[in-house]
């Protein structure tokens, strides 16, 4: 690996799927890295590969969407590492929601995970950043295509990424005198489980199997091609990189040529 920048990052959702590749990438750059996710088994797994590797990473558990729960952990990850310079706020939940099945404990636990998790993040980021002086920091959001344009069955889902746009948005013009970047990166049909079960349930409420399932969000991607976790953890080492020091406020589409604006 890359020989330490001197930096730290913090990626929710590090132990599978876009985070670990996101983790992987960051530390390639030379971060040391807090593999932050609820499930400390697959945290811990992800941390190790990268300090065989030669890298530095710790595991760190967080629920996202308990506010001290996830100040907690930055902290922790802040104390250990020796300092907090970005934030990924990866982690995430999609479950199938056609209209009328969305109960209020799904509402409630979705956009707890996906919208709050977000806020509590960009605060316990901030607190951080302020140890900093006129460093700033870089606040790297998880959206989605189907937070860009709207995805049948997905009424939870592309509400709260469309929410994470906005947030962004604000947050952005908020922190920009405190030298802090805000961005987001929007994925489009990733090979990780949770898209796997996405498509399973979309097939399975339509009566088809999972390729159709797939097919129903993959048919009009320009590129042909389903994306690698690594095509996401590309654009979000550029977010996290000094390369991109004059953007803030925006939404990276990483989805093959997908939506077009």
């Amino acid at each position: 690996m890359t020989e330490l920048n001197g930096k730290v990052a913090f990626v929710t959702g590090g132990g599978q799927g876009i985070g670990k590749a996101i983790v992987t990438r960051l530390a390639n750059d030379g971060f040391a890295v807090a593999v932050a996710d609820l499930n400390t088994d697959t945290a811990s797994e992800v941390a190790k590969e990268i300090n065989d590797g030669g890298g530095k990473a710790i595991a760190v558990k967080v629920d996202v969407s308990d506010r001290d729960s996830y100040f907690s952990a930055v902290k922790e990850a802040a104390e250990n590492l020796g300092g907090f310079d970005v934030l990924v706020n990866n982690a995430g939940l999609g479950p199938t929601t056609p209209i009328d099945t969305i109960t209020p404990e799904q509402f409630d636990k979705v956009y707890h995970v996906n919208v709050a998790g977000d806020i509590w993040g960009i605060q316990a980021a901030h607190e951080q950043f302020k140890k900093n002086g006129d460093k700033g920091g870089k606040i790297i959001n998880a959206t989605s295509q189907a937070g860009v344009v709207g995805n049948p069955n997905l009424a939870l889902y592309s509400g709260t990424k469309f929410a994470v746009r906005g947030i962004t948005q604000v947050a952005a013009r908020d922190l920009a005198d405190e030298n802090i970047t805000v961005n987001a990166y929007a994925p489009g049909i990733v090979k990780t489980p949770m898209m796997f079960d996405i498509a399973h349930q979309v097939g399975q409420n339509a009566g088809k199997d999972d390729e159709w399932g797939m097919q129903t969000f993959a048919k009009d991607i320009a590129l042909k091609r389903l994306s690698e976790p690594e095509d996401v953890a590309n654009a979000v080492g550029f977010l996290a990189g000094p390369d991109s020091n004059y953007i803030t406020g925006q939404t990276i589409e990483v989805d093959g040529g997908m939506q077009f604006h």
